[in-house]
């Protein structure tokens, strides 16, 4: 009788050991996820007071995919040598420092050369005039194009063997599709799992919403 009960317990833990473990993988998609971003600009609380005007909050329209982010109803226009952007959004929430996201393109309009870079990497890089309702400011650095890369949680980074800091190629299916290199990973627990590519590499590519990718290492 006692060996009775000690296989059917032992038969009950090996199938909840088993059912964790698939729930834990169903959470993670074999497919990664695209989010296509246009230009866009974060600003810190001491422009953003001088564009909008002293102690102005953001107002915002529309949560994004990264947690606590959000797209503001507020908009700007960006200046440059040679000519000029008009209603460039600004993302939530404020950051210590003004960071402007442009497309390759935007910067011929603009004159500017801007380098690819992850989102706070912005030593060496160019200034650029900002006007807001309220008043102007330009900036001393700051001026990027955004450098392809995928937002995860070290738990997605366990399921595809990747880490914080690797840069991986990935690969898009579809009659327009090919591979992307130079690709950042970028782990941490603020994250929610997504490849993040600008409107110019998504319309290369016919990369829209639906569109998963695969990490090839």
């Amino acid at each position: 009788m006692a060996n009775e009960n000690y296989e059917a317990v032992l038969k009950l833990l090996l199938e909840a050991v088993q059912s964790n473990t698939t729930a834990g993988s169903a959470q993670v998609p074999e497919g990664i996820p695209v989010g296509v971003s246009n230009r866009h600009l974060h600003l810190s609380q001491a422009d953003l007071d001088r564009l909008f005007g002293a102690g102005y909050q953001l107002t915002p329209i529309k949560d994004l995919s990264q947690p606590g982010q959000f797209a503001c109803k507020e908009t700007v226009t960006i200046c440059g040598p040679k000519g000029a952007i008009e209603k460039v959004r600004v993302l939530g929430p404020v950051r210590s420092k003004t960071q402007v996201e442009i497309l390759t393109g935007d910067g011929f309009k603009l004159g500017v050369s801007a380098p690819a870079r992850l989102s706070g990497d912005l030593a060496g890089s160019p200034g650029i005039a900002i006007i807001g309702p309220k008043g102007s400011v330009q900036t001393q650095e700051g001026l990027i194009v955004a450098q392809r890369h995928i937002h995860m949680t070290p738990q997605d980074a366990a399921f595809y063997g990747v880490h914080d800091g690797q840069i991986v190629d990935i690969e898009i299916e579809g009659l327009r599709g090919g591979t992307y290199t130079n690709v950042a990973i970028r782990a941490n627990d603020a994250s929610a799992l997504e490849c993040h590519v600008d409107t110019e590499e998504a319309n290369a590519m016919s990369i829209n919403s639906s569109t998963k990718i695969k990490i090839k290492k």
